[in-house]
């Protein structure tokens, strides 16, 4: 029998402290996952906490040296009810998929799949990276989709790093790039399918930035540097979340990166198995046949290799 994880997280309590400090309701340590060429920080889902808002999964991308004759290799795979958003800030990662889309993403751009009934892809290093090396360094992302889009036809939607132009984040001196969702006076140009904000901050030694404060469920996960909020102070590669209705302001200890994220809580639990997401665990067990018996599309140029369903 396969166990199935099921989780909505949206009946976290309201703020009603006044501490500073108690608005961090959890802190989310990354944990090292090796898939191959690097390993990643991975974040979400966590046993701590399953979800943020509609985001369901998050990987930290190295930083990592790929030394040249090397490359990533993440084989096709298959995805449903879901969406896909890949970011960098070093790098190159070509992606295929079964619509017949080919797209190297670079630092600053978006990449976003919805998957939707049911999309296979790759994600593989380019011949010129491959023979070069370089670095790698980024976040992965997956969004559980309301019910309502769930088998909606997949797509692909790339949007190049000139579309998010960085701004003033507040008037307290962080600036960023707001990549999907609304927040700080602009809407990003990425479809968003519930309401949502992503958005990737930097803040110098002293500057402060207030969190959104329309959305119920918000967390910042911090790449590098560190930050506090009161006397918490919140360190690299970890992501905390913060109590809903809280004012919470971000200040820098030391020059930070930070992805900040969040949007309203989805309608109803949602099931993980692999890299099926969905409402319905029979969707799941479906999808699972469909992978296991070839039914799903091939990706074009990348037909000769595939992820084999996991037995667990």
């Amino acid at each position: 029998m396969v166990a199935f994880m099921s989780w909505s997280d949206a009946d976290q309590p309201e703020c009603s402290r006044h501490d500073v400090s108690d608005r961090v309701a959890l802190s989310i340590a990354a944990r090292t996952h090796d898939i191959g060429a690097f390993t990643v920080g991975r974040v979400l889902p966590s046993p701590q906490r399953r979800m943020v808002g509609p985001f369901i999964f998050f990987d930290h991308l190295g930083p990592a040296r790929i030394e040249p004759g090397a490359g990533l290799d993440v084989r096709p795979h298959p995805h449903i009810n879901l969406a896909t958003i890949t970011y960098l800030f070093a790098g190159e990662i070509h992606h295929r998929d079964s619509l017949g889309v080919h797209k190297a993403i670079q630092p600053g751009a978006i990449n976003l799949m919805i998957a939707g009934r049911g999309i296979v892809h790759s994600e593989r290093s380019g011949p010129e990276f491959r023979t070069r090396g370089g670095d790698i360094h980024g976040i992965q992302l997956w969004i559980a989709l309301p019910r309502a889009f769930e088998e909606v036809p997949p797509a692909f939607h790339h949007h190049p790093a000139a579309d998010f132009p960085e701004q003033s984040l507040g008037d307290g001196g962080a600036r960023g790039r707001v990549l999907m969702g609304a927040a700080y006076g602009r809407r990003a140009p990425v479809r968003a399918l519930s309401p949502i904000f992503y958005v990737d901050a930097q803040l110098a030694a002293g500057q402060r930035l207030q969190l959104p404060d329309a959305y119920e469920e918000r967390a910042v996960y911090v790449v590098e540097g560190a930050v506090r909020v009161g006397e918490t102070r919140l360190d690299a590669r970890r992501m905390f979340v913060f109590e809903p209705g809280c004012t919470v302001t971000l200040e820098g200890e030391a020059d930070a990166r930070l992805m900040l994220l969040g949007g309203a809580p989805l309608d109803g639990p949602r099931y993980i198995w692999w890299n099926f997401v969905s409402s319905s665990e029979e969707r799941i067990e479906r999808a699972k046949q469909d992978w296991r018996e070839g039914r799903f599309p091939k990706v074009p140029g990348d037909e000769d290799e595939f992820i084999p369903l996991p037995e667990r």
